[in-house]
């Protein structure tokens, strides 16, 4: 992949993508605006949408790292564009310039690293840590 390879995740706010429904209990009070967990979900996206045609068939690209700032509240049916943009390798790591934008401006930004790792390695490794637990 090129330094500067762009990804783009484009989608459209639903009530369930609010910090209003993050919450776990009663206690938990947050506004019905864009939550900033399924903004940082949308950055991963465009990034390992990038980052497909690097995989063979048993592999897939995890995220391993996620530095936001989220400084602009985005109201349920508005439009987001979350863009990746590939800045290189970081030993294993690619790593990407990421923003958010609506169609007021831009709402986030940061960085973001990913891995590509073997599918069955990472489910074994999964299945393993919880039997020891």
């Amino acid at each position: 992949m090129e330094i500067g390879a762009k990804g783009e995740c484009v989608y459209r706010v639903q009530q369930g993508d609010l910090a209003s429904e993050v919450g776990i209990s009663k206690e938990d009070d947050f506004p019905e605006v864009f939550a900033t967990s399924r903004m940082i979900a949308l950055t991963e996206l465009s990034a390992a949408r990038l980052m497909k045609s690097l995989l063979k068939d048993d592999e897939l690209s995890v995220g391993v790292g996620v530095d936001m700032k989220h400084f602009a509240p985005t109201p349920v049916d508005e439009q987001v564009t979350a863009i990746s943009v590939f800045t290189g390798m970081d030993g294993k790591l690619y790593c990407f310039d990421v923003e958010v934008f609506d169609r007021a401006g831009k709402v986030a930004s940061g960085r973001h690293t990913r891995a590509i790792v073997k599918t069955e390695r990472l489910m074994e490794g999964a299945r393993g840590r919880m039997e020891k637990a």
